[in-house]
This record gives C-alpha cells, sequence and structure tokens, in this order.
C-alpha cells in the first residue's frame, strides 16, 4: 500500500468511527481483520468489529466522539499514525464527563485493507478524567500490566540479550 493509499484508508477509518458506522468501519479491515482495543478485548472479522463499533464503542461514547489521525507513516504492510480522540462518556457512572486519549495506532496491511490493527494509549489519564476511584484504577492498571507482560512479543523482548548501539 502507498503512502496516499493509506492515507485514504485512514480518512475512511476515522469518519466511520466518528459518524459509529460500524459497517462502514469494519469494511476497512480484511474479511478475517483483528482489531485489539485496550478496553473491549479483541474483535475477529467485520461482523464483530461492526459489533464492537455500534453496541459496544459507540454506546459508551457520546455522539460528539472525534478521532483524528496525525503524522501517518507507510511501508507498505506496516503502517502508524499518532491520534486524538474525544468523547462526552455516556457510561452511567461517569455520564457527562469529557475525555481527551492520544495514543499512536499500528496498523499491518494486507490487500489494500487492515488485517490487524492495536493501539498504544494512555488510558489510565482517561480513567482520571472519568473520575475512576483509586482503587478501581490500580485494578484495571495491574491487568493491563500483566497482559502486557504475558504477550509473546514481551516474553521475546525480555529473554534477548540487550542489543548493542552498533547492531541498531
Amino acid at each position: 500500500m502507498t503512502q496516499d493509499e493509506f492515507q485514504t484508508l485512514l480518512s475512511r477509518f476515522s469518519a466511520a468511527a466518528e459518524r459509529g458506522d460500524g459497517e462502514a468501519f469494519a469494511e476497512c479491515f480484511t474479511p478475517d481483520g483483528v482489531y485489539h482495543d485496550y478496553i473491549y478485548g479483541d474483535h475477529t472479522g467485520r461482523a464483530d468489529i461492526a459489533h464492537m463499533m455500534t453496541d459496544l464503542f459507540h454506546r459508551d461514547a457520546g455522539p460528539d466522539y472525534r478521532w483524528e489521525m496525525f503524522d501517518p507513516v507507510c511501508n507498505g504492510s506496516i503502517a502508524y499514525a499518532r491520534s486524538l480522540s474525544s468523547f462526552t462518556s455516556k457510561v452511567p457512572d461517569f455520564a457527562g464527563k469529557q475525555v481527551v486519549i492520544d495514543g499512536i495506532s499500528r496498523f499491518e496491511l494486507r490487500d489494500g485493507l487492515i488485517c490487524d490493527y492495536s493501539e498504544s494509549v494512555n488510558g489510565g489519564v482517561a480513567m482520571v478524567q472519568l473520575g475512576v476511584a483509586a482503587p478501581r484504577l490500580e485494578k484495571v492498571l495491574q491487568r493491563w500490566s500483566r497482559e502486557l507482560l504475558a504477550q509473546p512479543a514481551t516474553q521475546a523482548f525480555l529473554a534477548r540479550a540487550k542489543a548493542s548501539a552498533k547492531s541498531l
């Protein structure tokens, strides 16, 4: 995929997410695509990705949801973009609270579509903006830490010897 093609896909992706159009959002993915969400978990296949966007995400985020991508880069099969998103929570315990989140999105690409999506965001900052109580916040951050440490890529990283500056 070229840089221009990725930017076009990224525009479709963000616009569909902002509209809460799960079907259009899922069409940005390959039929077997995977969306790894740090709140709602992994969703595989277009139907599951559409469900996540429409029935989970937009259930909890108000109609003012925004998601903009900046500084996209693409090498053909992997792409990244920095993002800012914001919404007003509809979750009963946090209804009416506005949240702003920054992050980096990673896209694995195949046949002009996303086959694997993941992101790195500061969810702790989002939870503080919502007013999540400290004990609950700690519990969530502990779970995220366990999940990070259990990932095969993290385990492989920790098992390797430290790289020297020359090998980079």
